[in-house]
């Protein structure tokens, strides 16, 4: 029998402390009443899911547009949470660790795993470098990837961590290879309730492929892009911009999104995948993008976060002919969303004012 989202299970406990949903809404209340900004509105997502209504109302990323209030039923939340439990065999009184913030889908759905699996979840600021128990044994964990490249030398004791928000670079998968600990890349956004597939990033179980969970559908539309059927967690069918190749029924590889996608001069280029080739040759954060050209219709460009043009001739020795860019331009800080995502289109127009 499915669990339903106004119950709290019994093995459910904050910081260590057990709480039943009348003694966890005060916990919420105070949350909201006294505590700092982030545990403000871990309180106000508590009230919000332990009131009378069955839906909550999340904010987007805004990382390919302006972020948007989105109606999410609560139990499609709990579906996700149960779709994840059983996918990583989670148990009642395991200990999971929080330090998204829970204004977005990610944070929130680690208290619904809590709530709803019965963890024993820590809660801790989320910085991007998060300070948490060192020392202590958490069994399950999620970050986003600038999270996991600050604190590799702290997360041994993580049986399980999932990575989403963005795409983990070269430098950082490589980083993480011999790891003890179990990392997987998620691919979802708010309107499938956090993830619907995964992707093992080390380990014996390492692949280039996401894997969707039981009970989701996938196929291609006629621009190649990802088409989404998870009746759990969304009510409609999904089409997205995410242009993929399917490899089965229930695995596919992610190429780049389609409103990324560059026609210089009649070949189609993929930012992301040029990205992936550069990843180990750039330290600096960077991304390909173009700009209006008479002859090509677009040009393929690098923008990289610096002070100044450092880049050589030579770090572009690995990639195809179309691939390299036709100019580079300097800007000192990306536009990012408040979890850290790149806004290309809005540093784009910072080019004319920040250009070295």
């Amino acid at each position: 029998m499915t669990p339903s989202f106004d119950k709290i299970h019994l093995k459910f406990r904050l910081n260590s402390n057990f709480y039943d949903a009348e003694e966890l809404r005060e916990v919420a209340y105070s949350l909201v009443k006294e505590g700092t900004p982030y545990e403000k509105v871990m309180g106000d997502f508590l009230m919000d899911w332990l009131d009378s209504k069955d839906y909550i109302n999340v904010k987007t990323s805004g990382s390919t547009g302006q972020p948007k209030l989105m109606k999410v039923s609560k139990q499609a939340m709990v579906n996700s949470a149960i779709a994840t439990g059983n996918y990583f065999k989670m148990k009642p009184g395991q200990t999971a660790l929080l330090c998204l913030p829970t204004h977005y889908i990610a944070g929130k759905m680690m208290l619904v795993r809590a709530m709803i699996l019965g963890l024993d979840l820590d809660f801790v600021d989320p910085t991007t470098h998060p300070i948490f128990d060192y020392g202590k044994t958490y069994d399950f964990c999620a970050m986003v990837p600038l999270q996991l490249k600050n604190t590799l030398g702290y997360i041994h004791n993580i049986k399980t961590l999932i990575i989403g928000g963005a795409a983990i670079s070269k430098p950082l998968e490589e980083a993480i290879q011999g790891l003890k600990t179990k990392i997987y890349a998620t691919y979802g956004m708010t309107e499938t309730v956090s993830h619907i597939a995964i992707k093992a990033m080390n380990g014996k179980q390492k692949s280039n492929y996401f894997k969707v969970f039981p009970k989701v559908t996938i196929s291609q539309d006629d621009r190649g892009c990802l088409v989404i059927d998870a009746p759990k967690v969304a009510p409609e069918r999904l089409v997205t911009n995410d242009v993929v190749k399917l490899h089965s029924a229930t695995e596919f590889e992610l190429i780049g999104r389609i409103d990324n996608m560059i026609n210089s001069g009649g070949v189609k280029l993929f930012p992301e995948q040029i990205e992936a080739k550069l990843a180990d040759q750039i330290t600096e954060r960077f991304f390909i993008t173009s700009e209006p050209d008479a002859t090509l219709g677009e040009k393929l460009i690098l923008i990289i976060e610096s002070d100044v043009n450092i880049l050589k001739i030579s770090v572009f020795k690995g990639l195809d002919k179309f691939e390299v860019p036709k100019a580079i331009y300097a800007i000192s800080k990306f536009k990012e969303t408040a979890t850290g995502k790149i806004q290309r289109k809005e540093t784009l127009k910072l080019i004319k004012k920040d250009v070295h």
